[in-house]
């Protein structure tokens, strides 16, 4: 399901992984926004609240000017960084919803691919950020897991035991819900006039040989 460019892949294999194929059909794709993206996966605000703390907390205790600019400069130079992180992650990700499967491509220093396929996406749980961003934390039916660090920060924060992708700090994430919804429900339909068309075949996941 998840997958490195490496040299043991072949070229039709990284293909099939990464891009959607000639029959298969892009329904959205995006990516996140990075100020949302730094506020709900990297906690700026939070980051920012404890150095203005320290900070107040200097000057209470009666600590000179330089100390206080020092606790401030070190906080501004820790936002400086998760922003910048933040900046960097949306960058290199890109979300891409198909009638087949959802691919997650992320990862700043090493790339990676997730492909989740409909059939395996058990449930979908939409958390809204305001003003039109949420995210989509997509929870695996099927046995295999993810790693959780694999997939920082797009991981659905504290499913360590069961790690569930998260496409992260979307906007219009109400309609991309929505799309994603269709998207199954479709699938499912199609999977089922599948098997009663032909009851004695097994039926198999169009894409869990390149997956796998």
């Amino acid at each position: 399901m998840t997958a490195r460019k490496s040299p043991s892949l072949s070229p039709t294999q990284i293909d099939v992984l990464w891009h959607p194929q000639a029959d298969e059909a892009v329904l959205w794709q995006g990516r996140p926004d990075p100020m949302v993206l730094a506020r709900s996966a990297f906690h700026t605000p939070l980051v920012a609240g404890y150095f203005a703390l320290l900070a107040l907390i200097a000057a209470l205790m009666g600590s000179g000017p330089g100390g206080i600019a020092t606790t401030l400069g070190a906080g501004a130079a820790v936002l400086a960084i998760l922003y910048g992180t933040a900046f960097a992650s949306a960058r290199t990700t890109r979300y891409i919803l198909t009638d087949r499967r959802v691919i997650l491509h992320i990862g700043i220093a090493i790339e990676k691919t997730v492909n989740i396929p409909l059939k395996q996406i058990g449930a979908a749980h939409l958390s809204e950020r305001g003003n039109g961003f949420g995210e989509i934390a997509l929870e695996p039916n099927g046995e295999r897991t993810l790693g959780y660090l694999l997939l920082w920060p797009h991981a659905r924060p504290w499913r360590l035991a069961k790690p569930q992708p998260m496409l992260r700090a979307l906007p219009e994430a109400t309609d991309v819900a929505e799309r994603l919804a269709r998207a199954v429900a479709a699938h499912e339909a199609i999977e089922r006039g599948q098997a009663q068309e032909r009851p004695a075949q097994t039926r198999k996941p169009a894409m869990e040989g390149a997956l796998a």
